[in-house]
């Protein structure tokens, strides 16, 4: 199925305003910049009954968003980590979403504000997210959750971190994750699949992107076989928390994506996977412009619901 009209009239769009990384930007600094002083659409704020940002103490500090609902009982916390190829957004990007996801499903959102590459490369990150999901396990009771019903969630990048605090909670006997929500996961640093040549020139993410993003967040490519770094090449994924993996067809991403979510269920775990036809990479936020993105909102919620409550 071609890119849906409306869609390809908005990736262009998108186009336009966002850096050239791999091509005629090369400085972090500078793609930041440019996506900083890009236009946004003038969108009433999702409304959440208690929004706060604070630095978690970890090992490390780690900034991170908190989204709460107004609920007297107890009710499931999702670790949210946003996307940007491990080296552009943060809490500001992703906040609608996070929003999106709190107001849709009554749950606490914690998003984390994790150290961005070249200036702290893989495994920084993963570093991050690991603490990040062990303070919210450990503060869940505090700030109104039940630490028994525990998510992780992520959109590209997001996805990958969301998809590799899974693995290193089941291995090292950490937090008990009970569901983990991808949203077009980065999942391997090979970069080789079809859709990755299907999609070479995009729409909007290109395969010159995604060269950019891993030089820079693995200096090394040979650790790209790190399961930490490509959590597609985990030798062993059974015992993991059941998942629901949203996929753009129009996507580079798409195939890593599927092939994850297809090794989840040859592996026993109970997995949703919805691939969005004519949908391109980034459709997911776009809630207030793009059916699929509402549709994607949509069962984003619910799978969160039918798995938390």
């Amino acid at each position: 199925m071609p890119l849906d009209p409306l869609a390809a009239k908005i990736a262009d769009a998108m186009t336009a305003t966002f850096p050239r990384i791999g091509t005629e930007v090369s400085d972090a600094a500078e793609a930041r910049r440019i996506l900083a002083a890009a236009p946004r659409p003038d969108l009433d704020p999702i409304p959440a009954a208690a929004v706060e940002d604070r630095v978690i103490d970890a090992p490390l500090p780690v900034p991170v968003r908190i989204y709460r609902p107004d609920s007297p009982a107890p009710v499931p916390v999702v670790v949210f980590f946003h996307g940007g190829g491990f080296v552009l957004c943060g809490l500001d990007s992703h906040d609608r979403t996070c929003r999106a996801l709190a107001a849709d499903t009554g749950m606490i959102v914690v998003s984390v504000d994790y150290r961005l590459a070249p200036e702290h490369p893989f495994p920084a990150a993963v570093e991050d997210a690991g603490a990040a999901v062990a303070w919210a396990h450990a503060n869940a009771a505090a700030l109104g959750g039940d630490p028994g019903r525990l998510a992780v969630a992520g959109d590209s990048a997001g996805g990958n971190l969301a998809a590799v605090a899974c693995l290193d909670a089941r291995d090292s006997g950490g937090p008990p994750i009970r569901f983990q929500l991808l949203v077009y996961p980065v999942t391997d640093a090979a970069r080789d699949s079809p859709s990755y040549r299907e999609f070479a020139a995009g729409p909007f993410l290109t395969a010159d992107h995604m060269r950019w993003y891993w030089e820079r967040y693995l200096p090394d490519p040979a650790r790209g076989a790190d399961p930490r770094a490509s959590p597609l090449r985990a030798p062993d994924l059974a015992g993991l928390p059941p998942a629901c993996v949203i996929t753009g067809e129009c996507d580079p991403l798409r195939d890593e994506g599927e092939a994850y979510a297809a090794r989840l269920v040859d592996a026993g775990v109970a997995v949703r996977a919805r691939r969005f036809d004519g949908a391109f990479h980034g459709f997911y936020g776009l809630d207030h412009v793009l059916p699929a993105a509402r549709e994607a909102r949509r069962l984003s919620a619910e799978a969160l619901l039918d798995a938390l409550t």
